[in-house]
């Protein structure tokens, strides 16, 4: 059964979409079938993977609301093995939509569940708010990956996010696990990168990732011409670091059932 990651920070400009993409291709480079969903009405995912977004696609709103199938939303990527759930911008009503439904917490599962046996890896591109796409995504999710910029803000919000997946677990009685904490755009050049993940680090422990994602004016690019940056340029410092990620996020998970299989 494939494991659903969802990537998620309620403050933008944290890397969280580019983390999200490229995660996904690096995943599927190690010859896994992964599905990337793009649960944010601005679709930079879609995008970012050269998916056109028109009137003809059908999108994750119709999977959610139109009773379209999913496995008529699912596209292929160029990444071998990348497969991709489009989002637009008529996701923006969905919030709208959900706030009546009194399984609303539940609408992203009951269409990802019947699916996830065909992937090893499923990613969630959460928006960049706590709202009920979010709360989907978390209650869909096995585990959450929170991405980090390397600023003074850095901490802001973060809480708010943990106490969200506090209350998922309780509310739903989910084992909803921490996947990581990543830090992301990061400079070592400055005092201030350097000394906010440091202050991270003391205050998470391992649960911030050893991988750190650096500020790149490649990963910046490869968005526009629709590619990741595995494709766009596969030997800059971006490349490197994201196939680092999808190896630690890899090695995690075996040690994980290494120790589950070890207390049984």
């Amino acid at each position: 059964m494939g494991k659903i990651i969802a990537i998620s920070n309620q403050k933008g400009g944290v890397g969280k979409t580019t983390t999200a993409i490229n995660l996904a291709a690096s995943l599927a480079a190690n010859d896994l079938q992964v599905l990337l969903v793009d649960c944010d009405p601005q679709g930079n995912t879609t995008s970012g993977l050269g998916i056109e977004k028109g009137l003809e696609t059908p999108t994750l709103y119709d999977a959610l609301f139109q009773g379209t199938s999913l496995d008529d939303v699912i596209v292929k990527t160029q990444c071998e093995g990348l497969h991709l759930v489009p989002a637009d911008k008529n996701l923006v009503a969905a919030n709208l939509d959900l706030v009546d439904d009194p399984r609303r917490e539940f609408r992203l599962t009951s269409i990802l569940e019947p699916i996830r046996d065909r992937y090893q890896y499923v990613l969630i591109d959460c928006p960049p708010a706590l709202d009920l796409l979010t709360l989907n995504a978390l209650v869909a999710a096995d585990s959450v990956l929170v991405p980090i910029q390397c600023e003074f803000f850095a901490l802001e919000g973060i809480s708010q996010l943990i106490d969200t997946v506090e209350r998922v677990r309780e509310t739903f009685s989910k084992t909803l696990a921490m996947e990581g904490i990543l830090l992301t755009m990061y400079d070592d050049r400055t005092n201030l990168a350097r000394q906010v993940a440091e202050d991270l680090r003391d205050f998470f422990g391992n649960e911030v990732l050893t991988t750190v994602i650096p500020r790149s004016i490649r990963l910046a690019e490869a968005p526009s011409y629709g590619k990741p940056i595995l494709m766009y340029d596969p030997r800059s410092k971006g490349a490197e670091s994201y196939i680092r990620l999808a190896k630690e996020i890899l090695e995690n998970e075996r040690n994980g059932r290494q120790a589950t299989q070890s207390a049984g």
